[in-house]
């Protein structure tokens, strides 16, 4: 079972729904291209079907991944401990930077936030799942062993 917060979860959802929103136009442009003959060498059919099958594939693994998952917002959890969703304020103990990062189920690519996003299948983010305020934590990084200590839950 994958955990994903409630905002993960609407943007799964606006997604699939956009690419279920689509189906009628990929079909047109199949319609279309096919209505040109000869379709061994058409390719504007051979692109929209790949379209239909790439559209269709996403819309399966979309589907399957929200039948799946939990939305750990609705979950009971200890106030300080660091779960899914958590926005948790970090000290580099190597230089003694402070930074927000956020754990998230999947990386939403929105790198205006205020935090770093942190996916829960990173090393960084299996080392902070389930920690608490004031442990310190070790992560092995692409450059190396990084230690932080857990300042707050913001």
């Amino acid at each position: 079972m994958e955990f994903i917060t409630q905002e993960e979860k609407e943007r799964i959802e606006a997604k699939l729904q956009e690419l279920i929103d689509r189906r009628p136009e990929v079909t047109a442009r199949i319609a279309e291209a096919r209505s040109h003959g000869d379709l061994k060498e058409n390719a504007e059919y051979h692109a929209a079907r790949d379209d239909q099958g790439m559209d269709e594939a996403e819309i399966r693994r979309l589907t399957e991944r929200l039948q799946n998952a939990q939305v750990a917002d609705d979950m009971e959890l200890p106030e300080n401990m660091v779960f899914l969703g958590s926005i948790v304020k970090l000290k580099d103990l190597d230089d003694g930077d402070e930074d927000l990062y956020k754990l998230v189920g999947e990386a939403s690519g929105n790198f205006d936030a205020d935090e770093i996003e942190v996916t829960v299948s990173s090393p960084l983010g299996e080392a902070l799942m389930k920690a608490s305020v004031g442990d310190t934590i070790k992560a092995e990084l692409p450059r190396g062993t990084k230690r932080f200590e857990i300042l707050e839950l913001v």
